[in-house]
């Protein structure tokens, strides 16, 4: 395997010389120009098989940096260990059934021999992830996190709803969906007529509701924050007074909602939030650009202080690095 080549190779650069015609032999690499291997009269030298191998072998080198990067800053710990078991045991579920056809998986979309091989390079991208989003969590700016604040935060609002869905199986026909979601919405503004008569929303929601995790309680929601709820829940939770219902249907992937709106707490402080804040931003800026994740690590090799005392290798990963990220901004963009 390639990993397994340039390690073997860069530890055989630095410290052993094999020949050919003789027993190993230790060498003192100063520049480059000793024999690595001599073939008769031929001979390469360290330099000449190094310029060799490294063109294939940027991706290798990029984990071994990160390796001495990451190790000792994130050191591994009990989330890290559930983390890389919770994904090998869900691979396994998947593909473990047949010896044979799990390790053929591991080698065609994971390109490693063995389930060791597998770890490793799970708890690697776990630690890119978390240098990831410290780096961007740390520079947020306090412009972004006011704005977040004021924008998203309120006081913990408790809610009741009444959900039909709509009754139609995904190979139904466009005319069947189309009837299906016609019934849910008259049966929807049926039940605002009804709360408009003066009839009670926890009766109603008891009679007629699709949710059945709440329908037995009246359709209590309980205490959220309206950024835990779908856009269109939120928007319609947020626009409502304490005690005022929705007029009209709210339409979301789940149904049609009729919402009530109980009560609002008072707001949090912005130092007691400020931490669920900037997990959030930098989630959502993450999920937003799909290339952002390789710009980090980028900026955040850069903050490291990293030396290239090769130019044609300094060319290589930033060569390597554009391509990830101009993958990923297509990726975001279909």
């Amino acid at each position: 395997m390639k990993k397994n080549k340039l390690i073997l190779t860069l530890s055989f650069l630095v410290a052993i010389t094999l020949m050919f015609t003789g027993c190993g032999k230790k060498a003192e690499l100063k520049d480059g120009a000793e024999v690595a291997v001599s073939v008769k009269d031929e001979k390469i030298t360290a330099t000449e098989y190094y310029e060799e191998i490294k063109d294939d072998n940027i991706a290798t080198l990029i984990d071994m940096i990160d390796h001495k990067l990451l190790d000792k800053t994130y050191q591994t710990d009990d989330e890290e260990n559930k983390a890389v078991e919770n994904q090998i045991s869900q691979m396994k579920k998947n593909y473990g059934s047949n010896e044979e056809t799990y390790l053929s998986v591991l080698k065609q979309y994971f390109g490693v021999d063995s389930e060791k091989e597998l770890e490793e390079m799970l708890r690697l991208e776990y630690k890119r992830n978390r240098a990831v989003k410290d780096y961007i969590s740390t520079n947020l700016t306090d412009k972004e996190i006011k704005d977040y604040y004021n924008d998203n935060i309120y006081g913990d609002i408790r809610a009741s709803h009444i959900l039909i869905s709509v009754d139609a199986s995904d190979d139904a026909t466009t005319e069947e969906k189309e009837k299906a979601e016609k019934k849910a919405l008259e049966q929807a503004k049926n039940i605002i007529k009804q709360l408009d008569e003066g009839k009670d929303f926890s009766k109603l929601a008891k009679k007629y509701s699709t949710d059945e995790s709440n329908k037995e309680k009246g359709g209590d929601l309980g205490y959220f924050q309206p950024s835990d709820m779908v856009d269109e829940f939120s928007k319609a939770v947020r626009d409502l007074k304490n005690g005022e219902y929705t007029k009209e249907p709210v339409k979301t992937k789940f149904g049609y909602h009729i919402i009530l709106r109980v009560d609002q707490k008072d707001k949090a402080e912005l130092k007691d939030v400020k931490s669920d804040i900037k997990e959030k931003l930098t989630a959502q800026k993450l999920s937003d650009d799909k290339s952002l994740y390789y710009q980090t690590l980028v900026k955040y090799r850069e903050s490291k202080k990293i030396t290239w005392n090769d130019d044609s290798l300094k060319k290589q990963y930033n060569d390597y690095m554009d391509k990830l990220i101009e993958n990923a901004k297509s990726s975001s963009s279909n």
